[in-house]
């Protein structure tokens, strides 16, 4: 069960030790509005078209701002995409302790938005030419939290993943760090043998529910779609028996993420629970589950169950939707999070 809002908040001055190390790739994102994608051959002007550092920089980006000492283990370029990337970092406190390649740059991806959809356009760069020493760099301590993204795991770095895996987490039962992993939609592209090894290392999964679904399906996991999966209707049990049945066969704690619905949580052996989330209004173009994630590792970093992290993370990023800058969600710091669960508090939590 949560704990109480007023445990919550007793909390508000723990101080931060360990560290979240992200091992995902970060590249520069550049958003291009327009009415239509237009036609072979055709064209179309673009309105408000501002690069900005996307990829794992996001959930690093939340990491840092929630309060946990940051890392980037990936790799990063040379040349003017790997310049604003290399600000980025520095200027939201994050270390890079990856390795640094002179004879690429970084890449881009043209993100094409015409408010039905998002087209993607990549352009791969340094992040993505890592090998099996990739994450060489990587000892994680006692309570760190290492953050692996999809992004990592379908190219030349995916060596690195695995041989990170096999040197420092092949028994879950003694790693004294945690792991926490973003699958993708694209799961056809991760190898059999990749996925088998994290699946075998039982990290947090943390998904949205189209990841969820993806996940299940590659693993042959039988989801019961009797239940409607409309918001007036089934939305919860059908979350519910979701999360429970993926949480069943990948014996790991998982998150599944349903925007302003909340969240689902399952530890092995317990009880799924639903972890209210904060209705906001959608005036955002891109996704919240980076700002999600990274407030979440920088929580369990600082000691806090994996419930309760949820629960600060959804509140963490219902702000970040609130303030998005040219369509990104831009995640707060703590303090504001945490203005945000006083702001929030019903009478039945108070009375707890």
């Amino acid at each position: 069960m949560l704990n109480s809002l007023k445990g919550l908040l007793s909390r508000k001055n723990d101080v931060p030790s360990p560290t979240v190390i992200s091992l995902g790739q970060v590249w520069v994102d550049i958003m291009m509005d327009i009415d239509a994608i237009p036609q072979p051959g055709g064209f179309a002007v673009a309105n408000h078209t501002m690069p900005s550092v996307g990829g794992s920089f996001r959930v690093m980006q939340a990491a840092s701002r929630i309060g946990a000492a940051t890392k980037h283990a990936g790799v990063i370029g040379n040349g003017p995409w790997a310049s604003l990337i290399r600000k980025a970092l520095n200027d939201n406190g994050i270390e890079h302790i990856g390795q640094d390649r002179i004879d690429a740059d970084s890449g881009f991806r043209l993100v094409l938005n015409d408010s039905e959809r998002k087209t993607f356009v990549a352009t791969y760069g340094a992040e993505s030419q890592g090998n099996e020493n990739t994450f060489d760099c990587v000892e994680p301590g006692e309570g760190d939290v290492v953050h692996i993204s999809a992004n990592t795991l379908m190219d030349h770095s995916a060596s690195g993943i695995d041989a990170f895996l096999h040197r420092t987490s092949s028994d879950p039962t003694t790693r004294d760090y945690s792991i926490v992993l973003n699958p993708t939609n694209t799961l056809h592209m991760v190898s059999d043998h990749l996925l088998e090894d994290l699946v075998l290392v039982r990290p947090i999964w943390s998904c949205n529910r189209q990841e969820a679904r993806t996940l299940a399906d590659r693993l042959g996991v039988f989801v019961d779609d009797s239940l409607s999966m409309t918001v007036g209707g089934g939305f919860d049990d059908s979350m519910k028996a979701l999360c429970n049945s993926l949480g069943a066969t990948l014996r790991a704690p998982l998150v599944v993420r349903a925007g302003s619905r909340g969240a689902w949580v399952r530890t092995p052996g317990g009880e799924v629970i639903h972890v209210e989330g904060y209705p906001t209004k959608a005036t955002h173009t891109r996704s919240a589950g980076s700002c999600h994630t990274g407030a979440m590792c920088a929580l369990i970093a600082r000691g806090w169950s994996l419930v309760d992290a949820v629960k600060i993370a959804n509140a963490a990023a219902s702000l970040g939707i609130q303030r998005s800058i040219n369509g990104v969600p831009d995640c707060p710091g703590y303090d504001e999070v945490i203005a945000k669960l006083e702001e929030d508090e019903t009478p039945a939590e108070a009375a707890k």
